[in-house]
């Protein structure tokens, strides 16, 4: 069981609260520093009730013109469900930079030790790479996990008020959580909840233990160096410390404050982990994996519910057509049964062996190695004797590429499942790269800069033990490249203002045939959009029909985070968060000393109940 830091910010908070003014103490209003929402306030919610039909509509938003709009967040007003509409909007629930209490501040690093970093001018580090956050009910309180995409990775804990008449939520309390003993966080981007409400947490772009074996190689590399603050010593750089499932327990007793159990799963393999998404039968685990020339996997755990044991596959595309998105069925190619147990020693070493290192695993072109291509890496690898277990968790994607599964999809992103259809939907922010090479497994025939999200059908395979196996891959939707005149609001568009671009995270809506779609572009669309599919309406011919825009972001932000929860003590809540505002792109907007650069962690909503099993 791991405390929460409460450690004070020492005498340096003074000149902190001086410099950056981002820690005013918290008030009733969390959208004090907001820009302009336009949404009204949110009307009572219900809890719902028997209905011949469910249909859910939104009001839409139109694509920010003006840079007025541009600067603001666009949310729908309202909704329509089963025929009744009610009033919606985006809330927030803190920013990056505000503090609930004494102690801690809402996206500050910390050290192994749980002290706040600070920058060279003597400023507390503070990330505007909010990501995903989740809703957990604990008894009668109400909890989320929000995890932060940095180096070190970060996470805090909040306590939810949930107000009883109109479901508006606002946070009551917010602590650090301490993940130095699962050996610091890496790089957290997107998250599930599990079906027994556990948070499950990735952790993104493992670090490549062949190039940066030792703290040396880590300091002269820009992206890891980062992490060797969180150390005492550099030294205790490990590479395979990082790129696994993490999940967190939380704990709550009454009024007593709460803690947290941290797992990493090492039994579930080691990638760039967007996000691994628990299937209903609490054993099935589809896994994405984000970057180029990456894979599709699964896991099977041996009991539900727990996931410190099981198999690990990765899907092989049998390509079925090349045209449009492309189309393929699917072989899942076994890499074997591990347990958390049996890697956490080879990651840690044991009873005097030391940890492994690549160079235990791989040799590289050596007589008789086989040519692979995995997260841009183009290498000629062999197997060691006796490392297949090993090299299946800790160099999972490698090991696949060896084994024949297909490691060529691109911008691999979120995954979530419609149990009313069969069908698991995953986001793929570009097609191209090894998609579209014309070499290996997938060869579609055109790319798209665009995106696109896949539709896989999934049933019962006995000979892998599992109701949830997907069978099949084939395109949903795809974004449209496009190009606007130079006087056209839309002017820096690469990709049609009314289609997708770049999608990252997915969440379906039960019972209401629904897609939630969010985006991560940069050109594609300037200001980035969380889409609804209604999915009964969609054309293969018209890649804009059954969307609905429902929200936008600011200048050169990131969707992250949205995810459905149908019913919390009688209503509905999209989670969504809006990461680094003019950090992407469009940076020379944001006014000198402006505070609007800081992250949003919040909601759409709220919804009234919309958990179909209560029907």
């Amino acid at each position: 069981m791991i405390p929460f830091n409460k450690t004070p910010l020492a005498l340096k908070l003074g000149v902190i609260l001086a410099a950056f003014a981002l820690l005013p103490a918290c008030s009733d209003d969390n959208d004090r520093n907001d820009p302009p929402v336009v949404t009204p306030d949110p009307g009572p919610g219900d809890g719902g009730g028997e209905t011949p039909e469910r249909t859910l509509s939104f009001t839409g938003v139109a694509a920010p013109a003006s840079d007025m709009e541009k600067r603001q967040i666009l949310a729908s007003p309202k909704v329509a469900v089963n025929g009744e509409e009610y009033d919606i909007g985006f809330h927030t629930l803190l920013r990056s930079g505000d503090s609930v209490n004494s102690t801690v501040v809402f996206g500050q690093l910390v050290d192994a030790a749980g002290q706040p970093l600070y920058d060279e001018d003597g400023l507390l580090k503070i990330t505007d790479a909010n990501e995903h956050t989740s809703l957990l009910p604990i008894g009668d309180r109400l909890f989320s996990v929000s995890q932060m995409e940095t180096r070190p990775g970060a996470m805090f804990l909040m306590e939810l008020d949930q107000n009883p008449e109109t479901g508006e939520l606002s946070t009551k309390d917010l602590w650090q959580v301490d993940q130095s003993g699962v050996d610091g966080g890496w790089v957290h981007c997107a998250a599930s909840v599990t079906p027994w409400n556990a948070h499950l947490a990735s952790e993104e772009y493992e670090p490549d233990a062949r190039t940066l074996p030792t703290g040396v190689e880590a300091a002269a590399d820009g992206y890891s160096a980062g992490m060797l603050d969180y150390y005492a010593d550099d030294s205790q750089w490990n590479p395979y410390f990082y790129g696994w499932n993490i999940e967190i327990n939380v704990n709550a007793e009454g009024d007593a404050a709460p803690t947290t159990d941290l797992v990493k799963h090492y039994a579930m393999g080691r990638l760039a982990f967007e996000l691994s998404y628990v299937m209903p039968d609490s054993k099935t685990v589809y896994m994405t994996d984000d970057g180029t020339n990456v894979g599709l996997y699964m896991f099977i755990a041996d009991t539900a519910g727990d996931l410190s044991a099981g198999t690990v596959y990765a899907a092989k595309w049998n390509q079925t057509s090349a045209e449009g998105l492309g189309a393929a069925d699917l072989e899942w190619v076994s890499l074997g049964h591990a347990s958390n147990d049996e890697i956490s020693a080879a990651v840690h070493g044991s009873e005097g062996v030391p940890a492994v290192t690549f160079n235990d695993i791989f040799d590289v072109d050596a007589e008789g190695c086989v040519a692979t291509a995995t997260n841009g890496n183009e290498e000629c690898l062999s197997l060691k004797p006796g490392m297949e277990k090993i090299a299946s968790r800790l160099e999972t994607r490698r090991y696949a590429a060896l084994m024949g599964a297909t490691t060529e999809f691109r911008k691999e992103e979120g995954v979530t499942f419609d149990p009313d259809g069969s069908k698991l939907y995953v986001a793929m922010s570009e097609v191209g790269k090894g998609m579209t090479d014309g070499a290996g497994h997938v060869q579609i025939a055109e790319a798209n800069a665009c995106g696109a999200v896949y539709q896989l059908d999934v049933a019962a395979d006995s000979d892998i033990g599992s109701d949830y196996v997907a069978g099949n891959m084939y395109g949903l939707i795809g974004g449209i490249p496009a190009e606007y005149p130079a006087d056209s609001p839309f002017a820096s568009y690469r990709c049609d203002a009314d289609a997708i671009a770049n999608p990252d995270n997915v969440t379906f809506i039960t019972g209401y045939n629904t897609l939630i779609i969010g985006e991560d572009t940069g050109s594609g669309h300037q200001n980035d959009v969380i889409w609804s599919l209604n999915l009964n309406d969609v054309d293969a011919a018209d890649s804009t029909a059954g969307l609905t825009r429902i929200q936008t972001t600011p200048y050169g932000s990131e969707t992250t985070s949205p995810y459905w929860y149908p019913n919390i003590n009688g209503f509905g809540y999209l989670m969504s968060v809006i990461q680094h505002p003019y950090g992407e792109s469009d940076g020379d907007k944001l006014a000198p000393g402006s505070l609007e650069h800081r992250a949003y962690t919040g909601y759409v909503g709220p919804f009234p109940a919309m958990d179909v099993t209560a029907e």
